[in-house]
């Protein structure tokens, strides 16, 4: 098989690959939140095992275990070693605030971390192989206006152009496509809520740090060092967001 299209099939494998864990992990965020809502779960209940879901929705315990971390910081559920996962006090309220607040196909920012570690280092090659002199000024324009930004929501903007102007430099109308539906889920409010409470003055800095690494390293035409300073940029973001 020619190189090029292998690397496209091994891209949309990962894609898919990344897809169908997305939609699992949805279906079980929103089956949690259903039972919460309706009152089937009320407070004080204990929840399933993580073996008991794992095994319900196809995913793996480190994947369910990320689902009830994610649900613990923002209040829905604790949990007490040795015991189990309980619904707290004021999950229906959280519940009823998200309904009032987030439209129903609102993707979480821990799917949305999925997908991007799946494919951003997924398509260095693509990039480093298509990117123009004229791309290459566009990345650098939006590390200036991050790093020029007044506001966390300014940063934001220039941060998730950055990202999507990257995925344009590969020049295929597929992959473009893409990434601006993962830059319309940055723009969702749960995201830019944990943008905002993590983004202290240090870890901005940080990433204007790594998002001038990732170009220095695209335009030197270096995969293997672009794709590491991706995956890296990727789990520090994480980190700060999600706690894992």
């Amino acid at each position: 098989m020619i190189p090029g299209l292998l690397d496209w099939y091994d891209l949309v494998e990962s894609a898919n690959s990344a897809v169908n864990t997305m939609d699992t992990t949805y279906t079980l965020r929103d089956t949690i939140i259903d039972n919460v809502r309706s009152g089937q779960w009320r407070a004080g209940e204990r929840l399933p095992t993580e073996r008991a879901f794992a095994e319900q929705f196809a995913l793996s315990r480190t994947t369910v275990r990320k689902v009830l971390q994610e649900f613990k910081d923002q209040g829905l559920v604790s949990q007490t070693v040795g015991s189990g996962t309980y619904v707290t006090e004021q999950a229906a309220s959280i519940v009823q605030a998200w309904a009032a607040e987030a439209p129903p196909t609102q993707v979480s920012p821990a799917v949305l971390m999925e997908a991007r570690l799946a494919l951003e280092p997924a398509i260095i090659d693509m990039v480093i192989g298509n990117a123009t002199t004229a791309d290459f000024e566009q990345m650098e324009i939006c590390c200036a206006k991050a790093e020029a930004a007044g506001s966390v929501e300014e940063f934001e903007v220039w941060d998730g152009k950055l990202h999507e102007v990257i995925a344009q430099a590969a020049h295929n109308a597929f992959v473009a496509n893409v990434f601006q539906l993962m830059n319309a889920a940055r723009a969702q409010g749960e995201w830019g809520m944990l943008k905002k409470r993590s983004l202290t003055p240090e870890r901005r800095l940080a990433y204007q740090v790594e998002h001038r690494e990732l170009v220095r390293a695209l335009k030197s035409r270096d995969p293997a060092q672009a794709r590491e300073l991706a995956v890296a940029h990727l789990l520090h973001v994480r980190r700060n967001l999600l706690n894992y």
